[in-house]
């Protein structure tokens, strides 16, 4: 299952420390038992969260999880999220969530159904816990090179990571 939190800031000038809190989330996030795998993204695609979370997650019994409930959450940052942008979801559709390269983008498509794309394969995942903000999310990896093949006029995210992929120590 994947699991992802999308947000972003209302306070800009914060951005700098947030980026630093997110990496320490990150580590501590993977040392749940049952949560393999997190990165995390950034965009400027209109429509969509500027800051992405990607987890690869065993269930969603994690999230009734003593520990994760002790770690969850945005810590200081809280009260400083644009709520327009924060949403939880839990898909179904993969076991595993894609490790992203420094030179390749996660591509997130939004949409009532799974649909096709002319130049690129997405794989489609289905909400199933949490806050079900959209039915279906395409997610693909590309080369950085080929970004002009999905604009962002076009509905679909265009995240960079801004992190690596961390996993179990």
């Amino acid at each position: 299952m994947i699991f992802m939190s999308q947000s972003g800031l209302t306070d800009p000038s914060r951005e700098t420390d947030w980026d630093a809190w997110y990496i320490e989330h990150l580590r501590v996030m993977v040392s749940v038992n049952g949560v393999d795998s997190a990165q995390r993204f950034k965009t400027s695609s209109p429509g969509y969260s500027p800051s992405l979370a990607l987890y690869s997650m065993q269930s969603a019994a994690i999230f009734q999880d003593p520990y994760y409930l002790s770690i969850r959450g945005l810590g200081e940052f809280a009260p400083l999220i644009e709520r327009r942008y924060y949403h939880r979801n839990l898909f179904a559709g993969l076991d595993l969530a894609p490790a992203v390269a420094s030179h390749e983008l996660l591509l997130v498509w939004d949409a009532p159904a799974p649909r096709e794309h002319p130049r690129i394969e997405f794989t489609w995942l289905e909400a199933v816990a949490v806050d079900k903000s959209t039915p279906y999310r395409g997610i693909a990896v590309i080369a950085s090179s080929r970004a002009s093949e999905a604009p962002d006029a076009g509905g679909i995210g265009r995240y960079t990571p801004a992190t690596a992929v961390f996993h179990k120590a």
